[in-house]
């Protein structure tokens, strides 16, 4: 049986559509035995926040739920169940005027080299 590739997200976008997908697409891949890291940098790095009320349209996952998908909470409950590693960039935040201590359970402050280091070979997609 083949090694399932690795899967890097890098998240730079505060929007939500954006981080949301980000999440889908974490957690499937790690559904489907790919081993994921989700790195948030710049204004990706509300998705990371405990309250991602930060990311321009937070208001949509009202919506998204009331239709029957996953919101970022149950997204990013998802990905803590799948083993998704969530990275947030330490230049990031300070970019972003954001504080690590709000950040959700598990995220962890790196930089960039972590990020790459964790994907090796690996995928990387943008969002």
């Amino acid at each position: 049986m083949a090694v399932a590739e690795a899967l890097g997200v890098l998240l730079i976008s505060g929007q939500y559509d954006r981080a949301h997908f980000a999440f889908v697409l974490a957690t499937g891949a790690a559904a489907l035995g790919r081993r994921v890291t989700m790195f948030a940098t710049n204004e990706g790095c509300h998705a990371m926040l405990l309250d991602w009320e930060g990311l321009a349209d937070a208001g949509r996952d009202e919506i998204v739920r009331a239709r029957g998908v996953a919101g970022l909470d149950e997204l990013r409950a998802a990905a803590g169940e799948l083993g998704v590693r969530l990275l947030v960039c330490e230049a990031g935040l300070r970019a972003s005027d954001l504080l690590a201590a709000r950040l959700s359970p598990g995220v962890e402050v790196v930089g960039v080299a972590s990020f790459l280091d964790s994907v090796g070979h690996g995928q990387i997609v943008s969002l």
